[in-house]
């Protein structure tokens, strides 16, 4: 239906960041639920360059957008009562220390949908998904989310080929993971 206080906050930040064309792509829950893994979440996950955050913040907070907390990457839609979390350009997912997978430029990995929103492509999902996963263990959902996503688009084994070498073990691993029919 696309009319949750999530999908709204979304469409908000969509507007807004347009408006001043600052380049940005949504991730996690909400870039899987677009790639047709259908899940829920509390919050809005965006690529966004640490410098557009900050003239985002200094045109908007306080005009329906409120910082978490004084001096934090993340805020809040107020009006729709959604966190929105920032995944900074250059930084890593999961544990944040260095590795071959990083938070890409939101313009390269962008996918334009119905809706105009700009989500992450699958492959930067899976990619940022499988690196979060194997490097913060209070995070299983992170796998679990690449088996649906590979049984959702019945993605074939060879598309590891197309995934950063860093994560194509762990993709093979899930992707067998994926094969097994849970009625069975």
């Amino acid at each position: 239906m696309k009319t949750s206080p999530i999908h709204s906050a979304m469409q908000r930040l969509a507007k807004t960041l347009g408006e001043m064309q600052i380049p940005f792509a949504v991730a996690g829950a909400m870039a899987a639920n677009a790639h047709g893994h259908t899940r829920t979440t509390a919050d809005v996950d965006i690529l966004i360059r640490r410098e557009d955050l900050a003239r985002f913040k200094e045109q908007h907070m306080g005009r329906g957008w409120v910082d978490k907390f004084e001096g934090s990457k993340n805020f809040r839609d107020a009006v729709c009562n959604v966190n929105i979390d920032a995944l900074l350009v250059g930084e890593y997912p999961g544990d944040g220390l260095p590795k071959p997978v990083s938070f890409p430029a939101p313009e390269d990995v962008a996918e334009i949908h119905a809706d105009g929103i700009p989500f992450v492509s699958l492959k930067t999902l899976l990619e940022l998904k499988l690196a979060c996963g194997m490097t913060t263990a209070h995070r299983p959902r992170d796998f679990d989310d690449v088996i649906q996503l590979v049984r959702i688009n019945q993605l074939p084994l060879d598309y590891v080929e197309s995934l950063d070498p860093y994560v194509a073990e762990k993709f093979r691993e899930l992707w067998q993971a994926a094969q097994i029919d849970d009625d069975e």
